[in-house]
């Protein structure tokens, strides 16, 4: 930028600092070309968008356009706006470590369900009585339902989920849950 881009630059502020809509509305829009080319250059390959720069420092210069001097240049404190902007985004990336999802698929595909062994079902059933033993391991283990219990153990089935859930219980209290 030359002399005659700042000058045209300070013209404007001059005019928006006095109340002129029009002219903070031109200079609004000529520092964003300024400040998004300048984003665009510090942001390369480091994840930030420039266009968040832009905007942040935007609402900067609104904010702060009481402290240019309006007898100072204005691109240098539109540089320091807009470099400051950069170092904010940059320090909030790195409080926020971004990684994707890729690196961890296979930790995430390979999680297994807890399973309980043979043996350790075996003697989870030999604490009950034969009678809840019987309908625990044919409805828990074998798959069986409720009416089909009933039958193959000549019971009514009200008396199968009775012994069903004082079996699922005793066994419950004996791993110690409750």
């Amino acid at each position: 930028m030359s002399g005659a881009d700042d000058e045209h630059l300070a013209g404007l502020l001059r005019g928006a600092v006095a109340g002129d809509e029009k002219a903070y509305a031109d200079f609004l829009r000529d520092a964003a070309v300024l400040i998004r080319s300048w984003a665009r250059r510090w942001a390369v390959g480091g994840g930030i968008d420039a266009e968040d720069i832009v905007q942040e420092a935007l609402l900067a210069v609104h904010v702060k356009r009481h402290t240019w001097r309006n007898d100072a240049p204005v691109l240098p404190w539109l540089h320091a706006i807009a470099r400051h902007k950069f170092v904010d985004a940059v320090r909030r990336q790195a409080r926020r470590p971004t990684v994707g999802i890729e690196e961890f698929e296979e930790t995430l595909a390979s999680a297994e369900t807890e399973k309980a062994s043979d043996w350790e079902i075996g003697r989870a059933l030999e604490g009950l009585a034969p009678g809840q033993r019987s309908v625990v391991n044919a409805i828990s283990i074998e798959g069986c339902s409720v009416a089909e219990t009933a039958k193959r153990l000549d019971m009514n089935e009200t008396a199968v989920r009775v012994a069903l859930h004082r079996g699922l219980a005793a066994i419950a209290r004996r791993f110690g849950r409750d």
